[in-house]
């Protein structure tokens, strides 16, 4: 991973001057590799070709990582940070990650787009286009705008209103980036300001220990074994985040709120929950368990 700026607050990468060309972040992201592909070949007595699979592997290392069907439509990493360039060069975006998770079988990049806003007093909200493509089938090439809280670096996915999260291109269609900036250009500062909407109203609304605890009864999943829910470690790390102990609760308008709540779930997702590994905790807080119990606590708190 490469990046501009701070030290990510996971940690990981090698920093790249602010001003680096696309072809020095691949460079320092150890991203110039192309993902090649080979004939899927068994053997029983002698060698033989099943033609309507390919193996996918790194021109770099050889390293072996998906096998697919022939119909497979691969992401290069070039092209990814070519989506990039004309944003870049022309919207004043500012790449500020790159990388790959699982031996490179995830591709993301992560740039800062000019948009940004606050709920309420200096509490700062940035705007960021995530790019994501897969080589391994478990994730189509997805374009999403994701939230950052300044105070504390807590991520949150923008809702496209009807368009849904994201932009998807399945790995069985090619990859048009020009179609997909186009669509997300159209639909990001509008989706931006609805979220902004949203978050001033949760920020309008108080919160009570009670409702907090009702609210997590929705949110969490239900804990395996006997134990009850208010025991387990997720519920009393939120309860107690929410209850002061969050970065930035004490920003006007945030303790007791319903957007103090959503910040305390989304700071436990993104820097407390537990991982093997950091890139595994990265990967659950933009794209997996953590992304999706995010959405569903915003979509909680919303509702009710």
């Amino acid at each position: 991973m490469a990046y501009a700026g701070q030290v990510p607050w996971h940690g990981l990468g090698q920093k790249v001057e602010a001003d680096a060309s696309i072809e020095e972040w691949m460079a320092q992201a150890n991203m110039e590799w192309e993902i090649k592909n080979s004939p899927v070949m068994y053997q029983n007595g002698e060698m033989h070709e099943a033609p309507e699979y390919r193996v996918l592997y790194r021109s770099d290392t050889n390293a072996h990582l998906s096998v697919v069907s022939d119909r497979y439509k691969v992401v290069q990493p070039k092209q990814m940070m070519e989506f990039f360039r004309s944003l870049v060069d022309a919207e004043g975006f500012t790449i500020e990650t790159l990388g790959s998770l699982k031996g490179g079988r995830r591709i993301w990049a992560l740039a800062k787009t000019n948009i940004e806003d606050t709920i309420r007093g200096g509490d700062l909200i940035k705007g960021y286009l995530l790019l994501i493509t897969s080589c391994d089938g478990s994730l189509a090439t997805t374009a999403k705008f994701i939230s950052t809280r300044v105070v504390c670096w807590n991520t949150q996915a923008i809702a496209l209103g009807e368009a849904g999260q994201e932009v998807r291109v399945r790995h069985n269609t090619t990859f048009d980036a020009n179609a997909v900036k186009g669509q997300m250009g159209l639909i990001g500062r509008v989706a931006f300001n609805g979220f902004i909407d949203r978050m001033r109203n949760l920020a309008s609304v108080n919160l009570s220990t009670h409702d907090a605890k009702s609210a997590l009864g929705l949110i969490l999943p239900a804990p395996t074994g006997a134990k009850e829910l208010e025991e387990t470690k997720g519920f009393r790390k939120i309860l107690d985040l929410f209850q002061g102990g969050a970065m930035g609760s004490n920003l006007p308008g945030v303790a007791g709120t319903a957007w103090g709540f959503l910040n305390a779930v989304t700071e436990y997702t993104d820097h407390h929950i537990r991982a093997r590994t950091t890139e595994n905790r990265l990967d659950s807080a933009w794209f997996g368990a953590g992304a999706n119990l995010k959405a569903t606590a915003e979509e909680v708190l919303l509702t009710l």
